[in-house]
């Protein structure tokens, strides 16, 4: 139950406490306000028959009856569990996860990275400055990234950029692992900008909506499922190289979940889909054309390509520099400009039929800059890859963190008047474009 809570953007913890106090509550109003706590308890009691059980109930589970007898019972015991699991493991050193992060460290982290490259992947020109120097500031790890751009086509990319050896060290325990919960929550709380990407479409198909829709770089399946609110009759199916395409499917958030590289499903998937879907998908694969191609070759005839992507052309990374949060180092190895993207759809047979930014903007500039800043002068003390804790590193992360909160607060309130300037003045940290695929 604590995944699932998780999963939808909800602090199991949190909703524990909320659900045990609610039952005190309840035992409260019966010792104290006689026959009208009875009525409140009372009706607390029948709810799940009163909601259930009627005879137009299109739902009626077999054992509704027990359940109903039992509901304080089973209403206390699942938020006991419910916050025993939010509470498990926490503070305690993972010593299997520690010792593997060793492992992999006692030989150095230069296998992590290949060879510089002395020219723009996008366009080939040797005209190559530094953007951005960077540590970790995301997990910590050991490392340090170099962001270039290509003065000539604006193009931002990794370089040296990660191996695919130095990409599974990375990644390990961000979207899985001891960091997936917490992925899971913040993915399940973007409900109203995944909605905001479907609607991109309103204009351009009938009320039906697409008959189907792949969702390229899905995670857990979190947009699928709010999408399916807009366009009710669609099928969707995911793909992503994680195992959380797999529980997507399981949980009904996607049709099919294809697991592995987009390129390698180029044959496969043809001609498949009526609309296929990138959303901060593309910033994130090691050759982004050939992932432009792919999807061409998968966008039926007639149909839509829609992505979204990160703006190097935001003002707010020259004034954050390396606490911009989308420079999300190690895991964004390109950062495209958008007249750069527009041209290569252009090559592969699309035209570009809307471009926004202020819509696509996300709301997280000064937030991200004081997470990031926070992170970097105290690590988690128990992150597995890191040292052993100590009872300095435990007090000093615990001061950091309660030195930012004001600073989070803050941040909170400057993010809402640049959410605001960016959709009036349509600028902002990201960009989406829809385009349609020409008919030969």
């Amino acid at each position: 139950r604590a995944a699932e809570l998780r999963a939808q953007g909800l602090p199991p913890g949190a909703l524990a406490a909320a659900q045990l106090a609610g039952l005190a509550l309840l035992a409260g109003v019966v010792v104290r306000q006689g026959r009208w706590g009875a009525a409140a308890a009372g009706l607390y009691w029948l709810q799940p028959y009163l909601a259930l059980g009627g005879p137009r109930s299109p739902l009626r589970p077999a054992d509704l009856g027990r359940a109903t007898a039992a509901r304080p019972v089973r209403s206390l015991g699942a938020a006991l569990r419910t916050a025993g699991a939010a509470r498990r493991g926490r503070g305690e050193p993972d010593t299997g996860r520690a010792a593997a992060y060793r492992a992999d460290l006692a030989a150095g982290t230069d296998r992590f990275f290949e060879v510089r490259r002395t020219d723009c992947p996008w366009c080939g020109s040797g005209r190559l400055a530094v953007r951005v120097r960077v540590p970790d500031l995301l997990q910590g790890k050991p490392g340090r990234f170099t962001l270039e751009r290509c003065e000539d086509c604006g193009h931002v990319f990794q370089n040296p950029r990660l191996s695919p050896e130095g990409l599974e060290f990375y990644y390990r325990d961000f979207y899985d692992g001891r960091g997936g919960e917490g992925a899971g929550t913040v993915f399940g709380r973007l409900g109203a900008a995944y909605r905001g990407r479907a609607e991109m479409l309103r204009t351009y198909v009938d009320d039906d909506g697409p008959e189907s829709w792949l969702d390229v770089g899905t995670g857990h399946g979190h947009f699928c499922n709010a999408a399916r609110e807009v366009w009710p009759r669609t099928r969707f199916d995911g793909l992503d190289m994680g195992d959380g395409v797999l529980e997507a499917e399981r949980r009904g958030w996607v049709a099919t979940g294809y697991q592995g590289q987009f390129p390698e499903y180029a044959s496969k998937l043809a001609g498949r889909y009526e609309v296929v879907s990138m959303y901060h998908y593309l910033e994130h694969t090691r050759d982004p054309l050939t992932e432009l191609d792919t999807a061409a070759a998968v966008v039926a005839p007639g149909g839509y390509l829609t992505i979204e992507v990160p703006d190097p052309q935001s003002r707010m990374a020259d004034l954050l520099g390396r606490a911009w949060l989308p420079w999300f180092q190690p895991q964004h190895q390109h950062l495209v400009p958008a007249v750069n993207l527009r041209e290569a759809l252009a090559d592969r047979g699309f035209t570009v039929l809307v471009e926004e930014h202020g819509a696509a903007h996300q709301g997280n500039d000064f937030f991200g800059a004081v997470a990031l800043t926070a992170a970097r002068l105290a690590p988690d003390p128990d992150r597995p890859w890191g040292p052993p804790a100590t009872p300095r590193a435990r007090v000093l992360a615990g001061l950091v963190r309660a030195a930012a909160l004001p600073c989070f607060a803050g941040a909170a309130v400057l993010d809402a008047l640049r959410s605001a300037a960016a959709r009036v003045t349509d600028g902002g940290n990201a960009y989406r474009i829809l385009a349609r695929k020409d008919t030969p």
